[in-house]
């Protein structure tokens, strides 16, 4: 109760919401993978090794040293969520805990995420390993 009172930002949210903080069963992505598939590790131990793989994607995006590594777990991530998303069990449109659909938004911020993911692997360059920094000096010498 203290962690979910200090780390997370809604005063209340709803039932599976919260991906690191809800009982066992009350999320609506993995309970529903969960059920449909028949494979019970989607929920919660899938829901956690999810939530702890986009934490550490995140914060190697950050990085500017990892930021190539972090994109590359992103683009797996959000990739196979694509996947999922597209699949009979998870299906394009989530049914909310309230019964109604959520309209695809799941997964167009699935699709979203793993087009950002690419980006960042196309634009941010990579490190060269024949690359050095010259001196002002060894600079001039050469141009």
């Amino acid at each position: 109760m203290f962690l979910h009172m200090t780390l997370h930002p809604w005063p209340a949210p709803g039932v599976g919401d919260v991906k690191f903080f809800d009982p066992p069963g009350q999320h609506v992505v993995f309970a529903a993978l969960a059920e449909k598939s028949g494979i019970t590790l989607f929920e919660p131990a899938g829901r956690f090794v999810a939530g702890l793989l986009e934490l550490v994607a995140a914060i190697l995006i950050v990085l500017p040293f990892s930021r190539r590594f972090g994109a590359i777990i992103a683009v797996l991530i959000f990739g196979s969520g694509v996947a999922l998303h597209l699949s009979p069990w998870l299906g394009r449109e989530i049914v909310l805990p309230d019964g109604a659909m959520d309209g695809g938004t799941h997964f167009l911020v699935a699709v979203i995420l793993l087009a950002l993911s690419l980006l960042l692997l196309v634009v941010h360059p990579g490190r060269s390993r024949t690359s050095r920094v010259l001196t002002p000096a060894q600079y001039w010498r050469h141009a």
